[in-house]
């Protein structure tokens, strides 16, 4: 195996890496944030965070109850779940790839990885929030359930870029493919 995925001069981190260093995703936190349960279970942070606001609706100022709960649950989600026995799977190879592509102004991602595509899924996943929180605002339920399945569906599409990343990296540096473990 090669290793030119470490031939690029080493530079400051990305604003992706600066929003994982904020969540406190180092070393042994990022395996946890593999863990398939922890994946699955973070889709459901963005649904209950949206009833916890619209329950103003229904409890006033006791939403703030709610909201602190799905907050805690979004926050604690990172640190609830143990290294996964296994890797080999999806969810796993996505975060991976998070990892990879948050570092890659100082590992060699291939040009078919760098192109505008994870950029359009997280914009595609912004038009979603932006729809969701005027939905939440105006008490729109329609316009909230458009926003929360654009902004699952374009975080699913740039997940699975991640693989690909993860996939490609792996062939090429041994170090990589070493996250890969289990049946």
């Amino acid at each position: 195996m090669t290793h030119d995925t470490t031939s690029v001069a080493p530079t400051g981190p990305t604003t992706e890496g600066r929003v994982a260093h904020l969540f406190g995703l180092r070393g042994d936190a990022w395996m946890r944030h593999a863990n398939p349960r922890s994946v699955w279970t973070r889709f459901t942070c963005v649904s209950l965070v949206v009833i916890a606001v619209w329950s103003r609706v229904w409890i006033g100022w006791y939403c703030l109850i709610p909201i602190a709960v799905a907050s805690a649950w979004t926050w604690f989600n990172l640190r609830l779940f143990g290294v996964p026995a296994s890797t080999r799977n999806w969810a796993s190879k996505s975060v991976f790839g998070e990892r990879i592509w948050i570092d890659r102004r100082n590992i060699h991602v291939r040009d078919q990885f760098t192109s505008r595509v994870p950029n359009l899924a997280n914009a595609y996943s912004c038009i979603g929030l932006a729809l969701l929180v005027y939905g939440v605002a105006a008490l729109d339920v329609w316009l909230t359930i458009a926003g929360i399945v654009i902004v699952h569906g374009g975080k699913l599409w740039y997940l699975d870029r991640m693989v690909l990343l993860y996939e490609d990296i792996k062939q090429r540096d041994a170090n990589y493919a070493s996250w890969e473990h289990g049946t």
